[in-house]
């Protein structure tokens, strides 16, 4: 990297930190001045005080972790859910055919419909936050890796066929590298839906994690728990998406960073 793109992107770390500041100080101050009561819109200064206040007495870290897991549990199973499928769907022009509409209508339906019934099946335990989250990952993977194998250049196919290649040759050279790229944009969409279905779940039936913690505190009308909550739930998403990020940079590095930021 050159001295001036360093230059440039110290600047926006500088620039985005200064927002950061300033939106800080906005919400600390500005609501007491126009009249705002505390328990309508905690100061941050009173969001952070719940938050060691959890962190101490209501296991806030444990119900952290758990929520984490559930995330990446049901992030990663989905993931490679929607991967195969999508994979076989678009190998199997057929098997879409018969297969997409009851796929669609699974889509369609709302997940949080989902979430009473698997408690009722699997009980207050992790299994339907994670079930949840896994429908909602799967359909975005799904159909990005089902329309990258479906563009493939048809020639390049036909080209490999001409030298016999195996329908396993065409899928590991051809198939696999072109769909690589839109995986991580559907990855990248997923990391985000992971959080939120995983919150659905723990807001039906969960006895443990961020969502139990959020509907506690609007049970007790604490408005800084809930900000504490929202607010992990925010981190846990942007790491998510961060790492997702990580491993797409890593993976295809021999794409533009233009490009990479960009499919």
């Amino acid at each position: 990297m050159t001295g001036s793109g360093q230059k440039l992107r110290g600047g926006t770390l500088a620039a985005s930190i200064a927002v950061l500041f300033v939106f800080l100080a906005a919400w600390e101050w500005l609501p007491p001045l126009l009249k705002v009561p505390a328990f309508i819109l905690p100061p941050p200064s009173g969001v952070w005080s719940e938050f060691l206040r959890l962190a101490e007495n209501e296991k806030l870290l444990r119900h952290t972790g758990i929520t984490s897991a559930e995330v990446v549990i049901g992030f990663a199973l989905g993931s490679l859910l929607g991967a195969v499928i999508g994979y076989i769907l678009g190998a199997l022009p057929r098997a879409e055919v018969v297969i997409s509409p009851y796929i669609l209508a699974l889509q369609i339906a709302p997940k949080v419909a989902f979430a009473p019934l698997f408690v009722m099946w699997l009980g207050y335990t992790v299994y339907p936050k994670i079930l949840v989250a896994i429908l909602i990952v799967f359909f975005p993977i799904m159909v990005n890796v089902l329309t990258a194998v479906r563009t493939v250049d048809p020639d390049l196919v036909n080209l490999a066929r001409t030298f016999s290649a195996t329908r396993w040759q065409i899928f590991r050279v051809i198939e696999y590298p072109a769909s690589m790229a839109p995986l991580f944009s559907g990855l990248r969409i997923g990391a985000t839906l992971a959080v939120i279905g995983v919150v659905v779940g723990e807001l039906v039936g969960g006895n443990m994690g961020l969502g139990y913690l959020l509907t506690y505190g609007e049970g007790q009308g604490n408005t800084a728990a809930v900000f504490v909550t929202i607010i992990l739930l925010t981190v846990i998403g942007i790491i998510a998406y961060g790492a997702v990020i990580v491993a797409e940079t890593r993976v295809l590095h021999y794409l533009p960073r233009a490009q990479l930021h960009t499919v």
